[in-house]
């Protein structure tokens, strides 16, 4: 997976670097498709912004979360990128089973 974080109006500092890529690890664990991974952490005036995109195959998920501390608006940001992965996983595996109960319903 190719990570790329990036800061608008602000250092990325290894202590953020290392805050993220942690919690990238839980969608990753989720979800082995995940090609690549950017991230745009953002300051204007007293709003904390954090933003990823993460690309999977056939599909490409973007998040954003807004809160006066980063942190916290780094972890709002991880908790609905992963509710996406999962809603994204599941619809995937589903798809073909429909189909089947489908088909087992009518005849």
């Amino acid at each position: 997976m190719n990570l790329n974080i990036t800061g608008h109006h602000v250092d990325v500092s290894q202590a953020l670097r290392d805050y993220v890529t942690t919690k990238l690890d839980k969608v990753v664990r989720h979800f082995d498709h995940v090609t690549s991974t950017s991230v745009i952490l953002s300051v204007e005036k007293l709003k904390q912004k954090a933003e990823v995109t993460v690309h999977v195959r056939g599909k490409d998920i973007y998040v954003e979360a807004e809160s006066d501390d980063l942190y916290a608006a780094i972890d709002a940001m991880i908790d609905k990128l992963d509710r996406q992965v999962v809603k994204h996983k599941e619809k995937t595996y589903d798809h073909g089973r429909d189909a089947l109960k489908r088909q087992s319903v009518e005849t």
